[in-house]
């Protein structure tokens, strides 16, 4: 609003600045007709009251004839400056105008002065305006040119202004597009920069992630290596004296050495008390090592014990079953078919009476009947009896594979 407020007042100024122009050209038109008619009139009444010589009038004429052509050159000169001079007041008003539109559209385009700025430079303009048109008139009666010459430039001139106008109006649209492309591609850098100096923090950033969890990965390697370091044995044997309250559990903590191994190297049982001032070996870390793989072939060689063990006493019991399960048969046997005699299984023939006992206890334990009969060879140690031959050979062969009584020299002989 105020940009077109402003461009309508310039326009109008030019417009009222061309009509004033017409019009003192028109009168500087009539003034010049009037002269000639002026002079002819008085010279018809001077020729009617006195008539002088042919000659002199003649002469008369050519002076005041070159006279009048003096005063209307000086005039037309001075006409001409004026002219001039309103020519050169109009372009610089235009120009002052120009530069106004300029400074307003700028202003309004930034959106930094207010209206009332722009109305009070509309109303200066106004009277800036005003005054020169108060000027024009009053140079008015004074100015004559040559009509046509004077509104012929003038209609150049207000050619010329508009086509500057429409020129400095081009200018500035072409100015305010590249500012805004400008603008743009500035806003576009930046957000490009933006983005790029992102990129480049989160680079950084990732960087000092790596770079710290290396570090850290590091600092934990170190310590767990001497963590290690501390919980392994000393790298050569040394001598402790025992001191109060020093025990086979203690000592194995405090050197990382373990229990069975310290014990092993001192020829003590892991549980051994110890005494005050007494005198230990810590074993060194290949000792440990070796006690290790020792303890680890004993306890393997253990268990391939345990496990034959095991197996024998599972094949025992196997046969042990089988044994007392054909002694049930035999039994079974002998009650059908009501065999007669009774049979015993002699297991020991001792030297003596007590060893006999001994022997008879152990069977006994056992679970088996057991008697002892003295004879000139010793003194027997006999299971039984079992009724019928069947029953006791099956007696016979249950001791002989019953792990408790761990024999196998039994035999069966006839009881009675």
């Amino acid at each position: 609003m105020n940009f077109s407020r402003q461009a309508l007042l310039g326009i109008g100024m030019i417009i009222g600045g061309s009509v004033m122009l017409y019009a003192m050209v028109q009168q500087i038109g009539d003034n010049s007709q009037s002269a000639p008619t002026l002079a002819m009139v008085e010279s018809s009444s001077t020729e009617q009251t006195a008539q002088p010589p042919l000659t002199t009038d003649i002469e008369t004429e050519k002076r005041i004839l070159a006279q009048k052509q003096k005063e209307r050159a000086a005039r037309v000169a001075e006409q001409e400056r004026r002219a001039q001079q309103f020519l050169l007041e109009q372009e610089a008003a235009e120009a002052e105008a120009l530069a106004k539109a300029r400074a307003e559209s700028q202003q309004y385009i930034t959106n930094t002065t207010a209206a009332d700025d722009s109305d009070s430079a509309a109303a200066k303009k106004k009277d800036d305006t005003a005054s020169a048109t108060a000027s024009l008139e009053g140079t008015e009666s004074s100015e004559s040119a040559d009509s046509n010459t004077a509104q012929a430039a003038a209609a150049e001139k207000l050619k010329t202004a508009q086509q500057q106008e429409s020129k400095s109006q081009a200018a500035l649209k072409e100015q305010q597009a590249a500012k805004e492309l400008a603008q743009r591609q500035q806003q576009a850098e930046q957000a490009k920069q933006q983005a790029k100096q992102q990129a480049e923090a989160k680079r950084q950033a990732e960087a000092e992630r790596q770079a710290a969890e290396q570090a850290a990965a590091k600092k934990q390697a170190a310590e767990k290596a001497a963590e290690a370091a501390k919980k392994e044995p000393p790298k050569s044997p040394t001598d402790y004296e025992v001191k109060r309250g020093d025990g086979l559990i203690k000592l194995a903590r405090q050197y990382n050495v373990p229990v069975e191994a310290l014990a092993q190297a001192n020829n003590m049982s892991p549980s051994t008390s110890l005494q005050l001032g007494q005198t230990l070996t810590i074993p060194s870390r290949k000792q440990v090592q070796r006690l290790e793989r020792e303890a680890a072939a004993a306890e393997k060689a253990r268990e391939a014990q345990r496990k034959k063990e095991e197996a024998l006493a599972k094949k025992s019991a196997e046969a042990k079953r089988d044994a007392q399960q054909k002694l049930r048969d035999a039994r079974q046997q002998v009650k059908e078919t009501d065999a007669k005699g009774s049979f015993g299984v002699q297991v020991a023939l001792a030297n003596d009476q007590a060893k006999a006992d001994e022997l008879a206890k152990k069977f006994q334990a056992a679970g088996y009947q057991v008697k002892t009969s003295p004879t000139s060879r010793g003194v027997r140690v006999i299971v039984g009896p079992e009724r019928g031959k069947v029953a006791a050979l099956a007696l016979k062969d249950k001791i002989n594979s019953d792990p408790k009584v761990n024999t196998t020299s039994a035999w069966v002989l006839y009881w009675r």
